[in-house]
């Protein structure tokens, strides 16, 4: 059976998981009476959740007894381990883009890498039916692109395909409309080549994924790049540390669809999952035990955040989580380093806390969400940057970002960025009263930057960080300007006492809800933190007075999800995770042995 293996590269939200759903429909995998669901693909919750691609995945269809092997890759950068892993099992790449926004940044991550590692692409212009929809522009953007990541001359004469992956219809004419996905299927198997390689040579299989299934263990998803793997067969683990380890495959299977298929044994450039091989990672060579020939390991960008990963200590510890202890934290962040290359644990002089290092905020927010889901309790500190020592001179981490906005906020955005020492390196108007334009910021500048521009902007903006190296270490970046509103004793917050307080900053909490001292209830107005007592109840008297049943009208409170509460706290700060609820708090709780930040002057009133 003749065999091609592809990977999808495209921005988040441009329509990968849609375009796959249409073609797992047209290539007759699903039975008629099969119930679907949208979006087959993103089967992680937090992946349907968000609308975005975590997890690279492989399914298979089948088009005139030719299998297509599809790899959907994350669009985000911070999932950039993933891509890494994937491109290695691909003989060629679909690069699929919107017909309106053109290529973005994490587009050009992945299409770099795809370029370095000299795969063929076929270019898939998605969402034609948009009102807004600029093709030919956008056609005339990827050439642009391709030039720019210096594609070779046999690269830039790829196929193009307009498509709508919602009516699962392609042409390679954009005047004309499509009936089907034919074309698609006809370009693959016309431009993406057939996969190298010897089924009589020395076997060698590379570990490019890992899943896990509750009766057979870990799983390996691997591609055959030489000889023949059988079922039953002795076989030898060429390790990451050089040692060769003898074990016997139990089972093999292939993929087909969304299921996996029992198989005795490989054909050559097939993507398969190796059952029954204890402790078995991502990079590491199946191959033969009395002749082994490992292959070099896959090579993984290194990461640029850390965060402070800690037991709860809080005064509600326990009350909602299963696993609240630092055994059970540091299982799972064991656990998580099985499947996840691109993330590193690194432990501290203290017992109770780790630090977790990683390629973005997201990735780390994901990681920290998929825990509190799974029963956890913890508190993580504010995201630091990864610095390098090169030849005496402290180096930073530093990213190209791309930021959408209307016209009229484009001063706002210099502004906000120039604070964070950017620099700005193109602008464009569409002509369409939005502007396109590119900076080359450190990576510090970006942490709290998305949440301020939101606001700043009304929710219009729309922006996007890639990793571009390091560079010279930038000075003081300003983070947060203002204070913190913190409890400062237990109880439960009244309207009342909250009525009072919030003249004084935007509160985080509404009535009724449980703190205790050192909680953050609120972000001051001003640049100082300030104690305050949110449980006061009004005192009762017999008196009459003028003001007594003035109604209470409380302001609405902003609630922070998980990255925005990552994005706000201070040095001094923690974000308190649990099951049922995020909780913002200083380090040291009692107020009268925490350092006071931006103190008072002598002879002002403090607040009450």
């Amino acid at each position: 059976m003749s065999i091609r293996n592809i990977a999808i590269i495209a921005h988040v939200d441009h329509g990968k998981t849609t375009l796959v759903d249409a073609m797992l429909r047209q290539s007759g995998v699903f039975r008629a009476n099969q119930e679907l669901v949208d979006r087959v693909m993103d089967s992680n919750e937090l992946e349907r959740e968000r609308g975005i691609t975590i997890l690279a995945k492989n399914t298979a269809v089948f088009y005139h007894h030719i299998k297509i092997n599809i790899v959907d890759t994350p669009g985000h950068s911070d999932f950039g381990g993933e891509v890494e892993r994937a491109l290695k099992m691909v003989d060629g790449v679909m690069l699929l883009v919107d017909a309106s926004e053109g290529p973005l940044p994490q587009t050009r991550y992945v299409l770099s890498k795809a370029l370095e590692a000299k795969l063929p692409p076929i270019v898939v212009i998605n969402k034609i039916d948009r009102p807004d929809a600029r093709p030919q522009e956008v056609l005339n953007e990827i050439y642009d692109l391709f030039i720019d990541l210096d594609a070779e001359q046999e690269q830039l004469d790829f196929p193009v395909l307009y498509t709508n992956a919602k009516l699962g219809t392609a042409t390679a004419n954009p005047k004309l409309a499509g009936q089907n996905f034919q074309p698609l299927f006809e370009s693959i198997v016309a431009t993406i080549p057939e996969p190298a390689g010897d089924p009589a040579a020395t076997l060698q299989v590379q570990v490019a994924n890992l899943d896990y299934s509750d009766y057979l263990g870990r799983l390996a998803i691997a591609r055959v790049l030489n000889g023949t793997l059988r079922t039953g067969e002795d076989v030898g683990i060429a390790k990451l540390d050089g040692s060769l380890e003898k074990v016997r495959i139990t089972k093999l299977f292939s993929f087909s669809g969304l299921q996996r298929v029992d198989i005795a044994e490989t054909e050559l450039g097939d993507i398969v999952a190796v059952a029954g091989v204890t402790g078995i990672t991502i990079g590491e060579t199946i191959t033969s035990a009395e002749n082994p020939a490992p292959l070099p390991h896959i090579a993984i960008d290194e990461p640029t955040i850390a965060m402070q990963f800690t037991v709860n200590t809080s005064p509600f510890a326990g009350r909602e989580g299963q696993y609240v202890t630092s055994r059970n934290l540091r299982e799972r962040l064991d656990k998580e380093l099985l499947t996840n290359v691109s993330i590193k644990v690194v432990e501290t002089g203290n017992m109770d806390s780790f630090q977790v290092m990683g390629r973005g905020e997201l990735q780390l927010a994901i990681l920290i969400e998929t825990m509190r889901r799974e029963g956890f309790e913890l508190m993580v500190g504010k995201p630091e940057i990864v610095t390098k020592n090169v030849h005496g001179k402290l180096m930073e981490p530093v990213e190209r970002l791309t930021v959408d906005v209307p016209e009229e906020f484009i001063g706002v955005v210099m502004e906000k960025l120039g604070m964070r020492k950017s620099e700005m390196e193109r602008m464009h108007n569409h002509g369409y009263g939005r502007v396109r334009m590119g900076f080359r910021v450190p990576s510090r500048g970006l942490i709290g930057l998305r949440s301020e521009l939101l606001t700043d902007t009304r929710g219009t903006i729309v922006m996007n960080s890639l990793f571009d190296g390091y560079t010279e270490w930038q000075g003081e970046i300003p983070h947060r300007l203002t204070g913190t509103l913190v409890a400062d004793r237990a109880g439960a917050t009244t309207a009342y006492a909250l009525w009072n307080l919030q003249e004084r900053g935007e509160l985080f909490a509404g009535p009724g809800v449980e703190v205790y001292e050192g909680m953050i209830i609120g972000e001051n107005s001003r640049d100082n933190d300030l104690d305050v007592n949110c449980v006061r109840e009004k005192k009762l008297t017999n008196m009459r007075s003028s003001t007594a049943d003035d109604a209470i009208r409380l302001v609405p409170f902003r609630t922070l999800n998980l990255e925005q509460a990552i994005e706000f706290i201070a040095d001094d700060e923690y974000v308190e995770v649990t099951p049922k609820s995020l909780r913002l708090r200083k380090k040291i709780l009692q107020s009268n042995r925490r350092p006071r930040k931006n103190a008072l002057p002598v002879g002002v009133p403090s607040q009450e």
